[in-house]
């Protein structure tokens, strides 16, 4: 019998790779694109007991908080751009920079150690993350117990409504920074030895090959990883605020996801919150393709080519 060559036996092979990324596109498919079809409600006066099929169609009398200016739903949109500024400004640079740091230690066997112990992190769920906070930041927290030690009174860290904002950035910071590190270290690798043997022998110290060498070689990488981020802009954390929103209150703490989340499920307006999700994510649509166009205009390959 022989044996299968040339073109047909690429097509062969082809064909049992594909088998088996059968049940990763049903996975995205039933979990990630069936779903959208439930943003009907969206234009519907939702009832959960009647159904989609059956309940009446309102057009876009649930798109008024968004033409209409509810307090609460702009109230919610201003937190939400308030940590996403934030974040971009401190939470986005935090993994390139610990991964130059962790680039110049001369010692491979240190750099892992170092960078195992950061990873960990990130394999914490948050709510594992945020009872460690408050083990050391709440009221009966480490921190208080040594204040209160000393007399020096008590700081309530976890349940001041002022500090909110920056309580989350350093739990995304001390969370996932570690992890975050990995594509831009593995962008570092790539960098040709010569390139910075050549900028030496030119004079450069180390802060100038860092800013001539290393930063560009991050550069496609940083915008691809930005165009990325601005696509999920308005997701800040549900999970995260959802676990930490009762112990400083809706004002500090009420961003889109726990809008939809607290006026969908618990307060009965199904398509109040599918319109409120549904224009969210048309945002980041917008704000990804404009983004890639912005990359290709100064030269960068972005997402994908147009």
């Amino acid at each position: 019998m022989s044996q299968l060559t040339g073109p047909r036996k690429k097509r062969r092979v082809d064909r049992g790779l594909f088998w088996f990324t059968v049940p990763g596109i049903a996975v995205v498919l039933l979990f990630h694109y069936v779903p959208l079809l439930g943003n009907v409600i969206a234009f519907q006066d939702y009832q959960p007991f009647i159904g989609i099929m059956h309940s009446r169609w309102s057009g876009l009398d649930n798109f008024s908080v968004l033409f209409n200016g509810d307090s609460a739903f702009l109230h919610a949109l201003s937190n939400t751009f308030q940590l996403l500024i934030i974040q971009v400004v401190f939470v986005f640079p935090a993994p390139i920079l610990l991964a130059l740091a962790l680039n110049s230690l001369v010692s491979e066997r240190v750099k892992k150690a170092v960078q195992n112990v950061l990873y960990l992190p990130h394999f914490l769920s948050w709510v594992v993350v945020v009872a460690l906070f408050q083990q050391m930041l709440g009221s009966g927290g480490l921190v208080n117990v040594f204040l209160r030690a000393q007399d020096l009174g008590t700081w309530n860290i976890i349940g001041d409504p002022e500090l909110f904002k920056g309580l989350l950035t350093s739990q995304v910071i001390w969370k996932d920074t570690g992890w975050g590190t990995i594509l831009f270290l593995a962008a570092l690798s790539r960098v040709d030895t010569d390139l910075y043997e050549a900028a030496a022998m030119d004079g450069a110290g180390r802060l100038r090959q860092t800013w001539h060498v290393t930063l560009p070689a991050l550069r496609g990488l940083v915008v691809l990883l930005l165009i990325l981020r601005l696509g999920d802009a308005l997701s800040v954390g549900f999970e995260q605020i959802i676990l930490q929103q009762a112990g400083v209150g809706l004002p500090a703490s009420e961003v889109l996801d726990t809008y939809v989340y607290n006026n969908g499920l618990l307060s009965g307006q199904w398509g109040v919150s599918a319109a409120v999700g549904l224009v969210k994510g048309l945002v980041g649509v917008v704000l990804v393709l404009g983004a890639n166009k912005l990359a290709h205009f100064f030269g960068e390959e972005g997402i994908y080519r147009s």
